[in-house]
């Protein structure tokens, strides 16, 4: 086996291995066609945080984000909540509240506009974001004329009547739409290509 082949093989794998290592620290990434997947929560996000162009009851906002077909998936949703967090700041276990305080790096009790630096950064990967409040798709279970809010005007879960006051919505689904093979598969390819290579010589 030539010097030469070893050295483009072994840098081949070593390529790999840096690109798992980019991929597992990343946290957000633009997918295209109006996508932003997240890393942490594994859910996708619509990159336009107001696709529906409109503010809409709590049953019309579930239908809404349930009618989509967005880059070809059809399996959009509200966000989740986390009961929890009762009229809570600093909420992470909702899914929009994990996105407003540790991705956008907004503080408890400040708009959705107060972020800086990497945070910011992370906010103009969406379009469209509004600093008012966001339906979830978690219904308020004691009550379940009720479902639960997040405002990205100060951070806090709340919960509202369904039929009270118009919100607006912000479609994800779960998972990733990209295909990214997993850290083993690619160790196995790499595995396999290096045992070809020490076979052939």
């Amino acid at each position: 086996m030539s010097l030469h082949y070893l050295r483009t093989t072994l840098g081949g794998l070593l390529l790999s291995a840096a690109c798992l290592v980019s991929v597992a620290n990343a946290t957000l990434i633009d997918r295209g066609n109006g996508m932003i997947y997240d890393s942490v929560q594994d859910i996708t996000w619509l990159q336009d945080a107001n696709m529906a162009g409109t503010r809409m009851l709590w049953d019309d906002a579930v239908a809404w984000a349930g009618g989509l077909s967005v880059g070809g998936f059809n399996d959009w949703r509200l966000f989740n909540a986390a009961p929890s967090c009762v009229l809570s700041s600093n909420c992470t276990g909702n899914e929009l509240g994990h996105l407003f305080y540790n991705e956008f790096g907004v503080t408890a009790g400040s708009s959705i506009y107060t972020a800086t630096g990497a945070g910011l950064d992370n906010l103009n990967l969406f379009t469209n974001v509004q600093n008012f409040v966001y339906w979830s798709g978690t219904e308020y279970a004691p009550n379940t004329n009720g479902a639960w809010y997040f405002n990205t005007g100060n951070g806090v879960q709340n919960r509202s009547l369904k039929n009270y006051r118009p919100y607006y919505a912000w479609a994800v689904r779960d998972g990733d739409v990209a295909a990214v093979p997993a850290p083993g598969t690619l160790a196995m390819f790499g595995l396999g290509l290096l045992g070809l290579v020490v076979r052939r010589r």
